[in-house]
């Protein structure tokens, strides 16, 4: 079962702040889960470490994934999402600054749903992520 949470996994604190407050002001209220290295992404979706007794059925409506993060990096969380059956069909959107065409390539190897890179200009960066937000909470349709 799909939960409204949203997964976001970001270790920069700006980006962290800027990316809820855009999704705030375009209205979008689903609960927003912040982890802050890949470790801590997988162990949420996986229920172990910190989130051991978490139900895992409860998965995020979409997950917002950077891809330098600490301890492992995103790229490696998308293919453990994509390997496990239980978190497969997770929208998984990649949300960096990394332009790296090798970064791209293998982000969509590894069954990224969208690569956006982060923009530079502040209120461009919001304006992507009102643009994330509505497509993936009101327009995309996911299995329920």
């Amino acid at each position: 079962m799909a939960s409204k949470n949203i997964l976001l996994v970001e270790d920069n604190a700006d980006d962290e702040i800027l990316t809820i407050m855009a999704l705030k002001k375009n209205s979008v209220r689903n609960n927003i889960v912040v982890v802050r290295d890949g470790e801590e992404a997988l162990d949420y979706l996986f229920g172990t470490g910190k989130y051991k007794g978490r139900d895992i059925a409860d998965t995020p409506q979409f997950v917002l994934l950077d891809l330098k993060l600490p301890k492992i990096d995103g790229l490696e969380v998308l293919a453990r999402i994509r390997a496990n059956p239980a978190t497969k069909l997770i929208p998984v959107v990649i949300l960096t600054s990394s332009r790296e065409q090798q970064d791209l390539a293998t982000g969509y190897a590894n069954g990224a749903n969208s690569y956006i890179v982060k923009p530079v200009d502040i209120s461009q960066f919001r304006e992507a992520v009102q643009a994330l937000g509505l497509y993936w909470m009101v327009m995309n349709e996911t299995l329920t």
